[in-house]
């Protein structure tokens, strides 16, 4: 039986702990993202996967920020899966939530004891992502959420990236803003911009009580996700344009799957590509694979709500 506790009531709350305002630097490329790919409408339910992580608790504050500020209305929870490892406690996060008041699901699960039952042929990585993934869209059913956000950033895009080519022979990466198979969530990465040295450096200063080594099983030994890493950093220090020229490069890929916006009926890529002003991006019908993009140099109109949406965000 799924160990899910109850949702805190942001109303019983004491709310000791106060929200930390993520710097300019950090709010400005995540408001661009949201605004790029719609990501956040007005009414949306969020559900905030935290891990224990730089990230994930990074990802918390800054929308929190965000919803204090934006010119719609959303409402924000948080959600942390607990595999039962004896590597990763993430327990000491429910006291935390408590005194932000952020309304909270603990769902505690023997993924590690499953793994080793049911995984056969898959990797612990793959298996234990799809249980996580599972219980994480089972939880925002029951609690009507609507969407489910994730805080991969650029470096993480672009390892995978680099993976998908060398490893996969595919041109892909995570994508932005996409729907689930069943149709009933959307999925959002704000941080696709955002550097990982920037939310490093903003939970050292904002004290972000991080659960280092999150992950139960992949820090004991290098990873091919940690050699793309180490690549990457060897072509920074030679060339420091490096994620600039990637973020280019990736941005048709991470504009795969976006939903229709609701209040425009335009594809959200057709809107990212008319802000760079460098035509729009269209997938072709019934093509279904990531690395097929067609670009026209054709000029795109932006909504208006959401360039409101960018300015707004970008300015709080």
């Amino acid at each position: 039986m799924l160990g899910i506790q109850p949702i805190i009531s942001p109303d019983k709350l004491c709310g000791l702990l106060m929200f930390v305002k993520p710097p300019k630097k950090l709010l400005r490329p995540v408001g661009r993202a949201i605004a790029d790919f719609a990501m956040i409408r007005a009414g949306d339910r969020i559900l905030i996967a935290v891990s224990g992580g730089k990230d994930s608790l990074s990802l918390l504050h800054t929308l929190r920020h965000f919803q204090r500020h934006a010119p719609i209305s959303f409402d924000l929870a948080a959600i942390t899966i607990d595999p039962q490892s004896a590597d990763f406690d993430p327990s000491p996060l429910k006291d935390y939530m408590h005194q932000l008041g952020v309304p909270y699901h603990y769902v505690s699960e023997p993924i590690v004891e499953l793994a080793a039952e049911h995984m056969h042929r898959d990797s612990f990585c793959a298996f234990c992502s799809r249980m996580r993934r599972g219980l994480m869209y089972k939880t925002a059913r029951q609690g009507n959420y609507n969407v489910l956000a994730l805080g991969q950033h650029l470096d993480d895009l672009a390892e995978s990236f680099l993976l998908s080519a060398l490893h996969g022979g595919q041109l892909r990466t995570m994508k932005a803003h996409y729907v689930n198979d069943d149709g009933d969530i959307r999925i959002i990465r704000p941080f696709v911009y955002v550097r990982e040295r920037q939310l490093r450096e903003f939970a050292g200063h904002a004290a972000l009580p991080v659960i280092e080594d999150n992950c139960p099983a992949c820090f004991a030994k290098p990873t091919q996700r940690q050699h793309m890493k180490q690549l990457l950093a060897a072509q920074e220090a030679d060339y420091p344009q490096t994620f600039k020229t990637l973020l280019s490069t990736l941005k048709p890929l991470m504009a795969q799957g976006l939903p229709e916006d609701d209040n425009s009926g335009e594809a959200p890529a057709e809107k990212l590509a008319g802000n760079q002003k460098r035509g729009y991006l269209r997938q072709k019908p019934g093509v279904n694979n990531t690395s097929r993009v067609n670009i026209s140099n054709r000029p795109s109109n932006i909504a208006r709500h959401n360039n409101h949406l960018a300015k707004s965000l970008i300015e709080a």
